[in-house]
């Protein structure tokens, strides 16, 4: 580390230490004016964000690394940086906004160095140390929005296909899933673990799988049906596909898909008549059982 450095270093670090709190009001300030909130955080969650990353900065500065790494190699300030970009992600800030909302820091920051020196030479060093410095907080902060937000989006988008497919208890020991749209295989996966659970609790001996919001049946979404069924089969339970309308009947016909080792019906009446009888079999006069 060159002397000039070392005498920047030293220089933000004795501001950070005695006008910090005059930095994080600036720096909260300049977040406001310049409009870089698109949220409903208020001034006393950004004072305290400002508080955790210039706390930070101070063992950062002293680490020795260099000014472009001393974010990445510092634990407490990365973590600061990171924790700040993913609840901005949450918040539903711009991956923008957030960014530039670090990089405010920068204006803060050097006011508070100008008034220690007034000296041109001393306040460019020191302009561009920040800048290499906090230009790697700002990249981080993008990169760390643009994770969070996508992890948000898979975790709410695997929400969303849990809550579309539920598991009904329609009898006891029967259980039913109404599709509805396109099954693929993420949503089949899902589909298949939330049946096979439920089968499990509820100690289920048939399942309807009721297709009738299924808008086509091409090869793949027969190969997923057959996945689901022979996994039900592996439970110890049945399957009835129920809502196989006349012009899927002819799709699946045409295809040449082999369905005929599956019980089948037309509507969910039907096939929880199906399923009853396969429970409890038909009564002494050849009518289904109470099988409630």
């Amino acid at each position: 580390m060159s002397t000039s450095e070392a005498a920047v270093r030293e220089r933000l670090t004795r501001a950070l230490q005695e006008r910090g709190e005059e930095i994080a009001d600036r720096w909260v300030e300049l977040q406001m004016e310049q409009a870089l909130l698109d949220t409903d955080i208020g001034e006393a969650e950004l004072r305290e964000e400002a508080d955790a990353l210039i706390e930070a900065l101070v063992p950062g500065l002293q680490t020795g690394a260099p000014m472009d790494r001393v974010v990445t190699s510092s634990p407490g300030l990365h973590e600061a940086v990171v924790g700040l970009s993913l609840r901005r992600a949450r918040a539903g800030a711009t991956p923008t906004a957030t960014s530039l909302a670090v990089l405010a820091l920068k204006e803060a920051l050097l006011k508070a160095v100008q008034r220690d020196t007034r000296d041109a030479e001393e306040l460019f060093a020191s302009a561009v140390f920040m800048n290499r410095l906090l230009d790697v907080a700002g990249a981080l902060s993008f990169e760390t929005y643009v994770e969070g937000r996508e992890e948000i989006i898979r975790r709410q988008s695997q929400q969303l296909m849990e809550q579309s497919t539920p598991v009904v208890r329609l009898w006891r020991q029967v259980l039913a899933v109404p599709l509805i749209g396109t099954l693929d295989t993420a949503r089949t996966q899902v589909v298949m673990e939330n049946l096979l659970q439920a089968i499990q609790d509820h100690e289920a001996l048939v399942a309807i799988i009721d297709i009738t919001g299924v808008p086509t049946v091409d090869t793949a979404v027969a190969q997923h049906l057959m996945q689901t069924v022979n996994a039900v089969r592996l439970m110890g339970a049945d399957c009835v596909i129920s809502g196989v309308r006349p012009s899927i009947a002819q799709t699946i016909a045409q295809l040449g898909i082999d369905l005929s080792t599956i019980l089948t019906r037309a509507t969910l009446a039907d096939a929880l008549a199906a399923a009853i009888k396969l429970i409890d079999g038909p009564g002494p006069d050849g009518d289904e059982g109470d099988g409630r």
